[in-house]
């Protein structure tokens, strides 16, 4: 998953008061854009291992059922990152450098297939 420099900047603007997300931004620059190796990089920096090729993507489903809340569903479709950011930083459910790639993956993934699991779970609960 690549980012574009002008991806970069945008995320800035939104998060510029938001030190450890201007942070992370920095090494996923600092990887040319690539945004598994710019969090592979956090990651290591914070003292997490990294151990498994999809360790990314299983950070993601940690925060599933907050990113998929409907009020940052809809912010995250138009790429606007800052209220899922500050949620997640409030809740502590990731390590706050990690908050971004996390949320970025689930955007280049596409919200609404990320979030469908947990969807079609809660309809099941709900039929039963």
């Amino acid at each position: 998953m690549q980012l574009t420099s002008q991806e970069i900047n945008d995320y800035r603007d939104q998060l510029a008061e938001c030190e450890s997300a201007m942070m992370a931004l920095d090494i996923i620059e600092d990887a040319e854009g690539d945004l598994e190796d710019g969090a592979t990089s956090i990651a290591l920096a914070i003292g997490q291992t990294p151990d498994r090729v999809d360790w990314l993507e299983g950070w993601a489903k940690r925060c599933r059922v907050a990113i998929c809340q409907e009020n940052l569903r809809s912010d995250l479709e138009d790429n606007y990152i800052e209220t899922a950011v500050n949620y997640l930083l409030e809740k502590k459910i990731c390590p706050p450098l990690l908050i971004i790639p996390v949320i970025i993956y689930v955007i280049k993934q596409g919200i609404n297939q990320f979030c469908e699991p947990l969807s079609y779970q809660l309809g099941v609960k709900n039929e039963k």
